[in-house]
């Protein structure tokens, strides 16, 4: 049960990816973050008002979200800081980049949550993971390449940097969870960082778009706005779900959610007619076997 759990959550962030894609299209960048993550809040306040106000109803079940200390909540904004700046970043890349340029840089987030662990943790790899992480760093150059050819310069082009620079804070996300997880339950983790994501984000929209009305691009409202917040949260929730079975290996659920990049992927080529659809594919796929070489060598 939880492998199918953890290809459904990789099938939905793949989805909520080519969301994103399509919500940004011509569109102003900042509103739409706010509004997706504003609508996977919607999701889980039903959840957290019964649960504090009737919790019968749901205790025993995987929608209980309990109650927390104020130093839980002060770890959860902290996450939120994390990931908002992640997304930030992540949101404009996908804006003025194809989507195979950023789904393969987004691929590479496991060899840098690894190289943080050795870091951060002081964790040891043993030689399977390093021919991993070799293994990544070199189709990830090839990769480039490619993305010169289209006119990407991987080198001077700032939107690369963006996505570059998100998969990297997204790997310290991926790190700070590790820590995170172990001190908080996993459902009020999931609820009450899609509540703080809004006023976190909030200064920014005002600050970058709204105090700019006339000088940015317009905002115009997508029915797959709200897709992408509702996505996100059906992705997470089987994530979770998953890691509940006792039967579950962490490192096999991490890699099949990892393929989410393959559905945009593949998605995105379909949908956007963009190009060097093969020669990426392939580059993609050796990218995604680092990251499996990485996952053989933890397990």
């Amino acid at each position: 049960m939880w492998v199918f759990l953890a290809i459904a959550s990789a099938v939905f962030l793949g989805i909520y990816d080519i969301f994103k894609k399509k919500s940004l299209k011509n569109n102003a960048v900042l509103p739409v973050l706010l509004l997706s993550t504003s609508t996977s809040a919607l999701l889980f306040i039903p959840f957290m008002l019964i649960s504090k106000f009737n919790p019968l109803l749901l205790t025993g079940t995987l929608f209980f979200v309990p109650e927390i200390s104020w130093h839980d909540h002060f770890l959860i904004l902290i996450k939120s800081c994390i990931v908002a700046s992640s997304w930030i970043l992540a949101y404009y890349a996908m804006k003025y980049l194809p989507v195979t340029i950023v789904s393969p840089i987004r691929s590479t987030g496991p060899m840098w949550t690894l190289l943080g662990a050795v870091l951060i943790y002081s964790e040891q790899l043993n030689w399977v993971q390093w021919m991993g992480i070799g293994v990544s760093m070199l189709f990830f150059y090839l990769f480039t390449l490619i993305g010169n050819k289209e006119g990407v310069s991987f080198r001077k082009n700032k939107w690369v940097f963006f996505i570059m620079a998100a998969t990297l804070i997204g790997a310290a996300s991926g790190l700070y969870d590790k820590f995170l997880i172990r001190k908080v339950n996993n459902m009020a983790v999931q609820a009450w960082f899609s509540i703080y994501m809004i006023p976190v984000i909030l200064p920014f929209v005002y600050t970058f778009w709204y105090r700019k009305l006339g000088k940015t691009t317009p905002f115009q409202f997508r029915y797959t706005i709200p897709l992408i917040g509702i996505t996100l949260t059906i992705a997470d929730f089987c994530y979770f779900y998953a890691l509940t079975d006792e039967a579950s290996l962490i490192a096999i659920v991490s890699s099949l959610r990892r393929t989410s990049v393959l559905v945009t992927f593949l998605l995105g080529a379909l949908l956007f007619k963009e190009k060097n659809i093969t020669r990426k594919l392939l580059l993609l796929i050796g990218m995604l076997l680092g990251v499996l070489i990485i996952v053989w060598g933890s397990v």
